[in-house]
């Protein structure tokens, strides 16, 4: 990546140095979280959870950053364990984890437990680790007699995807019932095979199920009817949302006038070029093959429709991982080369650090397969940047865009390529469509997916399931 300018470097020198210094570092692909605290829950039936009265004699006065109170400040000195599958760089993990750090702030004890771990060790995970260590959250062995314990003193467990059900068998064996009761269970699955006994047969008698998207709940609702003949639990559809952090970059138009100059010029992409851009882990259920189609049928278009008159149009695929070297990521470089876009296509490595490329680019295209995203963070993340956003009309997306107003939508699979193709075009050539569209976006993520509007809902959740547990216990002890 080429070095910022002399005066860009005497600007930021002047203007807001400890910011600038901290968003031209996060280019890089260091493994830093902007913590994101930001959620929306509801019930599946479609009503909005209401705020939650405040009990001035029961909750527990912890002040917010920004001087209100914390609406889960009731959580304050609660035992809570967490189970994640795994720990890695997907969002999965990271959810959990910034679920951890937002219980860590009003003084909640957090134990963390993470399933499945390669026997190497491993770099991304140490890292991960270690971020959680310094803001308080214990890490412990997921086997050990140590998680037993916590599991059953817990206040609170937290499953985290349904691949961490096995860890209930496995580990807690004749002590699973006395846990279920206070089990939250946080999926964010869309995907057929999860649906197996040995992974949500406690499914049904936790004390709540949390899940991303109206359009994922009704298909685990289905799913599990139809294939186990099992019932859900009580469900909250969670929305996720914007943290300040990311929302005070996207604000900041010297910021990202930064970022974009950094990153476009890494990419060899000029300031008048058009930058479309795919943020997904590199995987065939995200579209990158899709959209590298669509990206070229787009261009045959223009270059066949002299009356076009378009600016360079660029594409960047931002999750590469060629160190893994998948057959999938090499089919789209293999395609990239035989269309010969090598000029006009870029790969970038995985970087947990979006900010960057969402002030670089013109438009996200948010292209993922089959039942679509389960909700799709970084489509309201583009939003808040006031990027149009082309999207596949399933899942979460249809929950986020709207269609026509803040983006367009297409068809999943192969008959959504060449639609794909005619909105690429329509918003390469026509900017005035893409600011208007830009606006609206944003002005969606302020009514809708911002950390204000969201914490009492996650906060609502929890009190629930807290009130499950305490119910269950209450009867379990009169039993006795």
């Amino acid at each position: 990546m080429g070095k910022p300018s002399t005066s860009v470097w005497a600007t930021l020198q002047k203007k807001r140095w400890p910011l600038m210094i901290l968003l031209v570092l996060s280019v890089s692909t260091v493994g830093m979280i902007l913590v994101r605290s930001t959620f929306d829950s509801c019930s599946v039936s479609g009503k909005r959870c209401g705020r939650e009265k405040e009990d001035n004699n029961s909750d527990v006065k912890i002040q917010s950053v920004s001087g209100s109170l914390n609406p889960l400040g009731f959580m304050k000195s609660k035992l809570v364990l967490l189970v994640s599958h795994e720990l890695s760089l997907s969002g999965g993990p990271l959810l959990l984890m910034e679920l951890a750090f937002l219980l860590r702030g009003v003084e909640s004890e957090v134990v963390w437990i993470t399933n499945q771990k390669p026997v190497e060790e491993d770099e991304v995970i140490k890292v991960l680790e270690h971020k959680m260590l310094d803001r308080g959250v214990q890490v412990i062995s997921a086997k050990s007699q140590k998680a037993i314990d916590t599991a059953l003193k817990s206040d609170l467990v937290v499953l985290n995807t349904a691949v961490a059900g096995k860890w209930l068998d496995a580990v807690l064996k004749d002590n699973v019932p006395k846990v279920l009761p206070k089990v939250l269970w946080w999926i964010h699955e869309m995907r057929g095979h999860y649906f197996k006994p040995d992974l949500v047969m406690h499914l049904p008698f936790v004390a709540g199920a949390m899940i991303d998207s109206h359009a994922t709940a009704e298909y685990w609702k289905n799913r599990t009817h139809d294939r186990l003949g099992i019932k859900m639990p009580k469900t909250y559809v969670v929305h996720l949302g914007n943290s300040k952090e990311l929302m005070e970059v996207a604000e900041d138009s010297f910021a990202k006038n930064v970022l974009r100059e950094q990153v476009r010029e890494s990419l060899g992409v000029r300031n008048e070029d058009i930058l479309f851009g795919i943020i997904n882990s590199v995987s065939r259920g995200k579209g990158q093959d899709l959209f590298l189609r669509a990206f070229y049928e787009s261009l045959k278009v223009i270059k066949e429709t002299k009356k076009l008159e378009v600016p360079t149009m660029h594409a960047v695929v931002v999750g590469s991982d060629m160190s893994a070297q998948t057959k999938f990521e090499t089919e789209l470089r293999n395609f990239v080369q035989e269309k010969k876009l090598q000029k006009i296509v870029h790969f970038v490595n995985k970087t947990m650090k979006v900010a960057p490329y969402l002030a670089a680019i013109d438009v996200l295209v948010q292209n993922s397969q089959a039942r679509g995203e389960c909700f799709g963070r970084i489509t309201i993340e583009a939003m808040a940047f006031k990027l149009p956003v082309l999207g596949t009309a399933a899942g979460g997306t249809m929950e986020i865009v709207v269609n026509r107003t803040t983006g367009l939508l297409h068809n999943t699979g192969k008959d959504g390529v060449l639609p794909l193709a005619k909105n690429i075009v329509k918003l390469a050539t026509n900017m005035e469509m893409r600011r208007t569209m830009g606006k609206k976006g944003y002005e969606r993520v302020k009514e809708m997916f911002l950390e204000h509007h969201m914490s009492h809902r996650i906060a609502s959740v929890l009190r629930e399931v807290l009130q499950h547990a305490k119910i269950h216990s209450q009867t379990t002890n009169s039993d006795y």
